[in-house]
């Protein structure tokens, strides 16, 4: 898709270069900048694990326990 953009003179300008330097077209380069910035800008996804893994911190205790308990099993067995 074709469309028009008015970015600063001195960000497109360091764009252009960025994008010669790396060998690329600045159509390239701006795409692929922009496909970063939206996968980077996906903070609801973030959260949602976040929110997630803190659900499953009742667990942790119940983790320990059974750590313990396997533990207390091997001392028995290396004995």
């Amino acid at each position: 898709m074709k469309t028009t953009l008015e970015i600063p003179d001195a960000i497109f300008r360091r764009a252009k270069a960025k994008a010669a330097e790396q060998g690329i077209p600045l159509r390239q380069f701006v795409s692929d900048a922009v496909a970063e910035k939206l996968a980077a800008a996906s903070p609801n996804r973030a959260k949602a694990i976040l929110k997630l893994a803190g659900g499953l911190r009742h667990l942790r205790k119940e983790s320990a326990r059974i750590n313990r308990l396997i533990e207390q099993e091997f001392e028995k067995v290396e004995m």
